[in-house]
């Protein structure tokens, strides 16, 4: 099977000289691979299976693993580093554990891309990964509505309080309690006005919160390396 467009999310070692290697393509979604001989040091696939490389790939099979046949890169590996760096690996585990195996989601791989190029170039990385955040809710019906109470049906008012219920939405409350979000807060979620720092503050939250379900508690080893990286560098 040929694939026009496709970036290795995940891999580790397999036996001796191999990887598994789990990739998203455009065209058929994610794919768990095996990668003959990649580890060797001669290997051609060998500096080709990393992340943020986009790839051309052909693999066979008729099981959950397929044989990675050949690999080829189709455009120079997008640079990221730093804070960047670590962002674009959170994007890959939110693939790896959020997207159903062997489903097409093409949309999604441009969004990625798309994404991925904007954190190369230097943007402001916290809007970025919210924008990326909610575009996947909304992408797999994990989305909520930002203008209405979903008890009541009634608008969200600006000066309101209210708390989120997983897979329902907004609540209003009668007053401000400990993790309630400020209405225009979340007006401004709706209309994805993430200018303000403490609408980014409400996005970051609420995004925790509503994809925490589907992660499954899992910990996040991208996280884990950012907070190692802050760390080490405040050491300096």
């Amino acid at each position: 099977m040929a694939l026009d467009a496709a970036f290795v999310i995940h891999s580790r070692p397999y036996r001796e000289t191999s990887q598994l290697v789990e990739v998203f393509t455009r065209e058929q979604g994610r794919q768990s691979l095996v990668a003959r001989g990649s580890r060797q040091p001669r290997s051609p696939l060998k500096g080709l299976l990393q992340p943020f490389v986009p790839l051309r790939l052909t693999f066979a099979g008729k099981g959950e693993l397929k044989n990675l046949h050949t690999a080829e890169a189709s455009a120079p590996a997008i640079q990221l580093k730093g804070e960047a760096l670590y962002s674009g690996l959170y994007l890959n585990e939110l693939l790896f554990y959020l997207l159903e195996a062997h489903t097409p989601f093409g949309e999604v791989f441009d969004a990625y891309q798309k994404t991925l190029s904007k954190l190369a170039s230097g943007v402001s990385i916290e809007p970025c990964l919210r924008q990326f955040e909610f575009y996947m809710l909304d992408v797999l019906g994990y989305g909520v509505d930002f203008t209405q109470d979903a008890a009541s049906g009634a608008d969200v008012e600006s000066q309101g309080w209210y708390a989120y219920q997983p897979e329902s939405g907004f609540i209003a409350l009668e007053q401000a309690e400990p993790g309630a979000f400020f209405g225009a807060h979340l007006l401004a979620l709706a209309e994805h006005d993430l200018i303000r720092p403490e609408v980014l503050v409400a996005a970051k939250r609420f995004s925790r919160q509503a994809l925490g379900p589907y992660l499954g508690g899992r910990p996040l080893r991208s996280r884990a390396l950012f907070i190692k990286g802050k760390r080490g560098n405040r050491s300096e």
